[in-house]
């Protein structure tokens, strides 16, 4: 098998150093002690996690300079503020910062925005559950999530899903050699019976009647796609009296369409 090679920025990624467990340790211990050099020998020996995280973006028409550069900037992060004490692999730490920065670029190029502190919860959440699991050996449920983080369960979802990629409607997703079928063929209205457009009739005559407040939600919450957390945000309200208006706004609906 060939060496994962990556042209980035002019380095030779074939002969960048990986670190064992014991030299890392070492290195750690001395950074802490304020030893800057060894700070560097940390990052120059975790290059190729950022490498191997930055591989599945290769076909997003994105530089991968930029998201080598913007890995590099998680993989810092994680470096300075790793902890050896809770006794978690470094790469395990890594993994989400790094990954965190990466997508973060890649949303830029996007018209999506995710708000900073759905991010940093989701990282809280990621970290919290990596370790939870090395000391009792499966994953905390929500209700454990949320209590030891400070926040609602219903947080939990928002954040998690805000690291989730998104997808364009154009994208392929299947192709036999002939014509291919795109996200969009998916999930296009093909059904033409009248009972169909009944009900698309009744949802928009509805969605006219209810309170101009629970109408914007409802839009910007199935037809724009957004959490209750952009939403709250968008708003100034929280996402609890986001979630009270929406269910609200459903439950109007429904009546009206009776």
């Amino acid at each position: 098998m060939s060496k994962f090679k990556v042209d980035i920025a002019g380095i030779d990624t074939n002969k960048l150093r990986v670190l064992s467990n014991d030299e890392m340790s070492e290195l750690f211990t001395k950074f802490k002690n304020g030893d800057m050099e060894a700070k560097e020998e940390i990052v120059n020996g975790n290059l190729k996690l950022v490498l191997s995280l930055i591989s599945k973006f290769r076909n997003k028409n994105l530089d991968m300079n930029d998201l080598f550069q913007v890995g590099c900037v998680g993989l810092i992060k994680a470096v300075e503020n790793f902890d050896t004490s809770y006794g978690v692999m470094f790469s395990t730490y890594a993994v989400p910062l790094i990954l965190g920065e990466v997508k973060r670029l890649v949303r830029s190029n996007t018209s999506v925005r995710i708000a900073r502190s759905i991010r940093d919860t989701a990282y809280k959440i990621l970290k919290f559950k990596e370790e939870y699991s090395n000391i009792y050996g499966v994953e905390p449920n929500h209700k454990t999530i949320a209590r030891e983080l400070g926040i609602e369960e219903y947080e939990i979802r928002d954040a998690l899903e805000s690291l989730q990629e998104p997808m364009s409607i154009f994208e392929p997703i299947y192709n036999d050699g002939g014509d291919t079928i795109y996200l969009l063929d998916q999930i296009s209205d093909t059904k033409k019976n009248n009972s169909d457009k009944d009900m698309i009739l009744a949802m928009n005559e509805a969605l006219l009647k209810i309170k101009k407040r629970e109408r914007e939600i409802l839009i910007s919450r199935y037809i724009i796609g957004k959490t209750q957390s952009e939403i709250a945000e968008d708003l100034g309200v929280s996402q609890a009296q986001i979630s009270r208006i929406e269910t609200s706004a459903i439950k109007s609906m429904r009546k009206l369409m009776e």
